[in-house]
């Protein structure tokens, strides 16, 4: 009995033996594609385009109607212009000078009248000239107070020196008289025999003392004092004649020129032909008193 259930086992070992399994055997590397893949590195995935492109709706027929021109910005406003100079700057002296003449301020010399007896320096003034050989003589007082002219020592001029003649005679006070002689003297007669090799023989002066105001009105003129003097004509001992003008020959212009230019500084205002109309025939000289002795030649 035992030997047969030996047998039977043994039997059912074999059978089982033989009969296939139904899986694949377990240990058998399987088959391989012969290429892989290559993966791609970040590429971005562009999206298909679009089928349909979408088509803006119509304007709505209410909508306004763009302007024909466009509008302009406003314009850009105008720079105003800087102040004269800063609050409270001093006013430039010129300007002050022209305002205080607008003014016509009372000018003192015209209470100026004569004395009992003559100042001292009127006297001194009168043998300065001696000494310098002008022939001269002595005016009455000339005094207007409802104008303001005022002359109250007047000497009367013959000559400029020993040699130079003036004519008409100019009435003149005494410090003009004096600084015309020198000049003559001084600058006219060596002008004269540098550019003509002759002296001055005489002077023809257009004005001395007269009792008005300026050529522009209001403020009175420095004749009105006997303080100015205009000369019109030169006369050498050769006979030639020298007119004071606005187009003279060309070496009477050097001599006239050199004359003019010499005459500022010892004389504080010089004028002539192209300051102005009224002195285009004549030179004008004159010792008008101005701050800080300044002079004004034109």
């Amino acid at each position: 009995m035992a030997a047969f259930g030996f047998f039977r086992l043994g039997r059912l070992l074999l059978a089982v033996a033989a009969t296939p399994l139904a899986g694949p055997v377990l240990g058998k590397a399987p088959d391989l594609p012969q290429t892989a893949p290559v993966p791609q590195l970040n590429q971005q995935v562009t999206p298909p385009p679009p089928t349909e492109i979408p088509v803006p709706e119509p304007r709505p027929e209410d909508a306004p109607e763009p302007p024909a021109i466009a509008p302009q910005p406003p314009e850009k406003p105008a720079r105003a212009e800087p102040p004269a100079g800063p609050p409270g700057a001093p006013p430039n002296p010129a300007e002050a000078d022209e305002k205080a003449e607008q003014k016509i301020l009372p000018d003192p010399r015209s209470a100026a009248i004569a004395g009992r007896e003559m100042p001292a320096e009127e006297l001194a003034c009168r043998r300065r000239l001696k000494s310098m050989g002008v022939d001269f003589e002595e005016r009455k007082p000339e005094h207007d107070t409802s104008v303001g002219c005022s002359i109250p020592y007047p000497i009367a001029l013959k000559t400029l020196g020993k040699s130079i003649a003036i004519g008409p005679e100019p009435e003149l006070n005494c410090q003009m008289a004096e600084a015309a002689a020198r000049f003559a003297a001084s600058v006219i007669q060596p002008a004269a025999k540098a550019e003509f090799g002759a002296d001055i023989k005489s002077i023809g002066q257009a004005s001395a003392f007269v009792c008005r105001s300026r050529n522009g009105g209001g403020k009175l003129s420095e004749h009105a004092f006997g303080n100015a003097l205009d000369i019109a004509s030169f006369k050498l001992s050769d006979g030639k004649e020298i007119d004071v003008g606005p187009v003279p020959p060309e070496k009477d212009a050097k001599f006239l020129n050199a004359v003019r230019k010499a005459a500022c500084g010892p004389f504080k205002t010089v004028l002539g032909p192209g300051s102005d109309a009224d002195h285009s025939q004549h030179l004008h000289f004159d010792l008008e008193p101005r701050r800080n002795g300044g002079t004004f030649c034109q």
